[in-house]
């Protein structure tokens, strides 16, 4: 369909799904607590700087907004999510209709989205994942507005999306190669080769350059944070898991992306987005070939969703209201039932008999509740990690209000692992705590020069008191242990140490030193 012909009035027909999106992120954004991650995000809006160990500088921005403007709760911290997820949807049945779907390809595109097990896991916490598929998202979109217009705004747009998606999350660099090597090997390449790409490209890299050079001015981080993910996470993730986690991921909507996929490939009518596949199949095996975990492809998917929505609707006819409808039952609706399985908008109990439930009726979802230690749980991981925060730091406060004034203004904090400081650290207003030091992750950026007060209040998951610690102490005992026995950090301790030996001090400045220079 020629693009002067295509109608531009669907825009609030897609606010429909817009608004549905954003009903059920409400219905769960303040069940359960903070996820982990999501305390050391906040952490860094009260750090901000041009990069982290972990992480580029934009998730540290919208933290620093929320916690300014919206405050320090749960429904607080998701609020930034829940936008991303809507214009996700949004931008989602834009392209829909820019390769010339119509309402039935919307709704089916959109609604798949919607629903998708992965889109609903990974859209309602405050992570860099539902921002950085916003970008991919956001790029597609103006690599196909540009396709269909040739207006060189969307190129300088482009630049735009890509320099804050690469100061999201670095997978962007992967994504956006991707899809200039797809567009140059399909019979579009012509559009790239004038003067305002490299301008873009230009501008891409200027948005980036301030946490390229943070990041050499701090050793490299980036590289040294990859590898270790790599020894302790990704080698792991065998290439067939990948696979069958992509399989999986999206539950019975993957007929619809699937279809799409190979509409884009084969398809007549859509042979001028052909390059949107192949950046798809580079990607695709370019994480499988580093190890990547299955939600780093996620941000492909929504452009896959467009073209599949695009093919069914041709595929049946406009009177084909009964075929149509059998399509969105059998391909979107079951995925209704695994929706509390991704998204807390149950009760936690409730959420507990539906993982019973899939256990036993449906093994094949069994990798949903596999961890990272390869076992089955109860709950996923991301579920766990929201349980038991908000009693460590009580237990925590507890250990502090047992000390007298005097003895208060000689104790540090010390936690063991970034979610645990960030706890502290997040609660420490509530409890009226002093701050607190960690070497974890990116705490050890700002970390205390010296760990050499009279009291230590130490919080670890490991018994490192009584197995490495207990020989640089005057005397410690066991104060408080997380009970709760569906967190991820049940067994963690809380420990008061006593006047700990000047050879503490040095070991904690020797490791500080060495971390700050990986």
């Amino acid at each position: 369909m020629p693009y002067k012909n295509r109608r531009s009035s669907y825009s609030t027909f897609i606010l429909i799904f817009v608004a549905l999106k954003i009903v059920l992120n409400l219905f769960a954004i303040s069940h359960f607590g903070f996820h982990r991650d999501e305390l050391l995000h906040l952490v860094l809006g009260d750090h901000l700087d041009w990069g982290y160990k972990e992480v580029p500088p934009f998730i540290a921005v919208l933290a620093k907004i929320t916690l300014s403007v919206f405050g320090h709760s749960v429904f607080a911290a998701r609020i930034f999510s829940t936008i991303a997820s809507a214009f996700i949807i949004w931008l989602t049945g834009q392209i829909t209709a820019e390769i010339g779907g119509r309402r039935f390809a919307i709704t089916l595109a959109c609604l798949a989205l919607i629903l998708a097990p992965a889109f609903a896991a990974s859209g309602y916490l405050f992570q860099p994942v539902v921002f950085d598929q916003l970008w991919w998202v956001v790029t597609v979109w103006l690599f196909v507005r540009y396709l269909n217009t040739a207006t060189v705004k969307y190129l300088y747009w482009l630049g735009v999306a890509v320099g804050f998606g690469m100061l999201t999350k670095y997978t962007m660099v992967f994504f956006t190669v991707s899809l200039i090597i797809g567009i140059l090997i399909s019979r579009e390449r012509k559009l790239l080769f004038n003067k305002h790409v490299l301008f873009s490209a230009l501008i891409a890299i200027l948005i980036f350059l301030p946490n390229i050079i943070w990041q050499f001015a701090h050793h490299l981080p980036v590289i040294h944070h990859m590898k270790e993910l790599r020894e302790t996470q990704l080698d792991y993730v065998k290439p067939l898991d990948f696979v069958m986690q992509q399989v999986l991921v999206n539950g019975p909507s993957i007929v619809i992306w699937f279809t799409g996929f190979i509409s884009l490939l084969f398809s007549f009518r859509l042979r001028r987005f052909r390059f949107l596949a192949i950046a798809y199949i580079l990607i695709f095996l370019f994480l499988l070939q580093m190890n990547g975990k299955n939600y780093y492809l996620f941000g492909a998917y929504p452009m896959l969703f467009a073209a599949g929505g695009f093919a069914f609707e041709q595929l049946l006819k406009r009177n084909a209201y009964a075929l149509r409808t059998a399509v969105i039952i059998l391909f979107v609706a079951p995925n209704l039932l695994l929706l509390p399985l991704v998204l807390p908008i149950l009760s936690l109990n409730s959420t507990l008999a539906n993982f019973r439930f899939a256990q036993k009726n449906m093994p094949f979802l069994n990798f949903i509740t596999t961890w990272e230690d390869h076992k089955q749980h109860p709950l996923t991981q991301d579920y766990a990690d929201m349980l038991g925060w908000d009693e460590m730091a009580k237990k925590v406060s507890d250990t502090y209000d047992s000390l007298t004034p005097e003895q208060q203004k000689n104790t540090q904090i010390y936690a063991d692992n970034y979610g645990e400081a960030g706890a502290i650290h997040h609660y420490r207003h509530k409890y009226n705590l002093p701050e607190v030091v960690s070497l974890s992750s990116s705490f050890q950026l700002w970390a205390a020069d010296d760990l050499n007060a009279h009291y230590i209040i130490y919080v670890d998951d490991d018994d490192n008191v009584e197995r490495r610690l207990s020989p640089l102490l005057e005397s410690y005992r066991k104060t408080g242990e997380v009970l709760n026995p569906l967190a991820r950090e049940k067994g963690t301790r809380i420990y008061l140490l006593v006047n700990p030996s000047q050879k503490l001090n040095e070991v904690y400045r020797k490791e500080l030193a060495k971390k700050r220079l990986q």
